[in-house]
């Protein structure tokens, strides 16, 4: 049998007492960055004065849904109720960031929000 590393504890994580598997460490990091995009829509609307959805939130939201949906669908979770959980979001943050580089073009500075 192949040895499946992606699946496997990190062995030098051990000492720690946390089981982390490679797998695990990408569908963690999509989490938080899939949540963390609410603190830069939270800091940018508050440097705004009003709501504001800035391109990072769009690239963080693409981004951490890719890695959890692959976390869902690659690593021995397996999960279906995950892989429609991240599957939809992926599909409307790629379209959004879409709108929003045709709106405000590619390289846009300090564009309006």
């Amino acid at each position: 049998m192949e040895y499946d590393f992606m699946n496997h504890p990190i062995a030098w994580l051990e000492w720690t007492g946390l089981h982390m598997s490679p797998w695990k460490i990408i569908g963690l990091t999509g989490a938080i960055m899939f949540g963390g995009r609410w603190l830069v829509q939270f800091l940018a609307s508050r440097k705004y004065g009003r709501p504001v959805i800035p391109r990072l939130f769009w690239y963080m939201s693409l981004l951490g849904s890719a890695m959890t949906l692959s976390y869902f669908v690659f690593s021995q979770k397996q999960d279906s109720v995950g892989v429609i959980q991240n599957l939809f979001p992926a599909f409307t943050a790629a379209y959004s960031l879409y709108l929003d580089i045709r709106h405000r073009g590619w390289k846009r500075d300090r564009a309006s929000h």
